[in-house]
């Protein structure tokens, strides 16, 4: 048989197929606007170690084309949180983020906030450029991380392989007390930001402390520091006193970016035993070693931070006959739903995880740009092109939607195979004001017929907006909205289908 006629018995065969797979009976899915529960800051990712320089060196129709594709709020992601890496390096060797302070000044008390030994580039390794372009896009939530402090306020004066910040409980240095030089740094470098017209809204200080020790990790051979939550808590406090006397109380600190939600949870528990939960902003995670198993005990928002498929392979064959989208350039040869860690329904159930089952009020990918062969990205990029994944259009079925402000709120009724959550935007947000969001994910195989019986608003219009295997964020036809105020539309197998109900 010639290869364009199996193509097309191929695709006959499976349209035919997925057509004998019929819509159940419809379900009727209440949506309770006066159950109310976390208030969503929202989603995004970062480029730190040199990831925004990709974006920064695409030919400027590549590069205006990769930004709508992460931050435009009609045909994009619509991400609305960008974190950015602060750096500790004395060098931009390698992926290396460059320090603001490469030299000891002398000791810590000649750290001053914007102290004149401060060598500022206007760069920050092509992460103020990303910066500035979502804030264009209306991005108004900027996280400053660090992953280690510089090598000289360490105990083993080395800003690679573990160490702990001088100063901290049981951890003493001939040089001194390093806490407030450290969180003076980091002010300093915020206000460089602040210089260029971006203003952060949280600040970390920590990233994986646990992955940090090259005894137990091999692999730490990166920034990273040493913590646990009652040295943390030490930190915190003197940070919390710094911002206040720098007029920056307004910017949230987050700690302590596990490395799993366990870990998490642990160092949770000891910063609130030391006295320094109410200073904290938010509480930061990621989920490399411990999944989420449950809402983090705190009084502060809970945000997962990073988390990718570091090791999987980046799918290059297509499962399905159709490797173009028919109306733009994106390529779909990247798997939706094959059951992998790198796929996007996997990805679709872990942020509805977070979200519902863990009271999550934000969800950061990674990076969205990396070269290589793995997951570890939301988008392939070489020297002048990019393949886009599923992964970022599963994120997207959230993140285009659900505004920074928006409330999750009550959901019941809901089949089996059909995980359903539901947002109420704010009012006065900038896009999709007042406007309640229902994602609906469906990992069986067959459509299912849903009725969303709304209680507490009254909509005036609905679309619906899918991705699948051979979709990607694309208008779905069919959702209707009845004089009673109901919602009614079809979930296809294997799909992600957010419904936007506009007020």
């Amino acid at each position: 048989m010639q290869p364009l006629i199996l193509l097309l018995a191929i695709a006959t065969s499976l349209a035919t197929a997925h057509s004998e797979v019929l819509p159940r009976a419809a379900t009727t899915i209440t949506i309770d606007t006066s159950k109310t529960y976390q208030t969503i800051d929202g989603f995004g990712f970062s480029e730190a170690f040199q990831r925004a320089n990709l974006i920064v060196n695409l030919p400027a129709a590549k590069q205006a084309s990769i930004l709508d594709l992460l931050f435009n709020t009609t045909t994009g992601a619509g991400f609305s949180v960008l974190r950015t890496g602060v750096g500790s390096s004395p060098d931009s060797s390698s992926d290396h983020m460059n320090s603001i302070l490469p030299k000891n000044p002398g000791g810590p008390d000649k750290v001053t906030i914007g102290g004149s030994a401060y060598t500022w580039d206007g760069k920050d390794s092509g992460q103020l450029f990303v910066a500035k372009k979502a804030q264009s896009y209306g991005v108004g939530t900027f996280y400053a991380n660090a992953w280690s402090a510089p090598g000289y306020m360490k105990t083993n004066n080395n800003e690679n392989n573990g160490g702990y910040l001088c100063g901290v409980s049981g951890e003493t240095c001939s040089s001194g007390d390093w806490k407030k030089a450290y969180a003076d740094y980091l002010i300093s470098y915020m206000k460089f930001y602040a210089q260029e017209g971006i203003n952060f809204t949280h600040v970390g200080f920590l990233n994986e402390p646990q992955n940090a020790n090259p005894l137990t990790t091999p692999s730490a051979s990166y920034a990273g520091m040493l913590s646990s939550g009652t040295q943390a808590a030490d930190f915190i406090k003197v940070l919390y006193a710094e911002l206040k006397s720098a007029n920056m109380s307004n910017i949230a600190i987050a700690c302590c970016d596990a490395e799993g939600w366990n870990d998490a949870k642990s160092m949770t528990s000891q910063i609130k035993s030391a006295g320094a939960e109410s200073m904290l902003g938010i509480v930061t995670s990621h989920t490399y070693t411990s999944n989420f198993n449950g809402p983090i005990s705190t009084t502060a928002k809970v945000w997962q931070t990073e988390y990718s498929d570091l090791n999987g392979g980046w799918t290059t064959a297509c499962e399905l006959p159709f490797c173009f989208h028919p109306t733009t350039s994106f390529r779909l040869c990247t798997r939706y739903s094959s059951g992998g860690s790198g796929d996007g329904q996997t990805w679709a159930s872990a942020v509805h995880n977070g979200l519902v089952n863990n009271n999550l009020s934000g969800y950061l990918y990674w990076v969205a740009t990396q070269g290589g062969g793995t997951n570890e990205k939301l988008i392939q990029t070489s020297a002048t092109d990019y393949t886009v994944s599923k992964r970022l259009w599963a994120l997207a079925q959230f993140s285009r939607f659900i505004r920074p402000d928006a409330t999750r709120i009550g959901v019941s009724g809901a089949s089996s195979g059909l995980s359903t959550s539901a947002f109420l935007n704010s009012a006065t947000a900038p896009v999709y004001a007042g406007a309640l969001v229902v994602p609906a994910l469906n990992t069986g195989s067959a459509a299912q017929s849903v009725t969303l019986s709304l209680k507490g608003f009254n909509g005036s219009a609905v679309t619906a907006w899918v991705t699948s295997q051979t979709q990607a964020m694309e208008a779905l036809s069919g959702a209707t909205l009845g004089a009673d105020g109901t919602v009614s539309g079809t979930v296809p197998g294997r799909s992600f289908v957010t419904f936007l109900v506009s007020k």
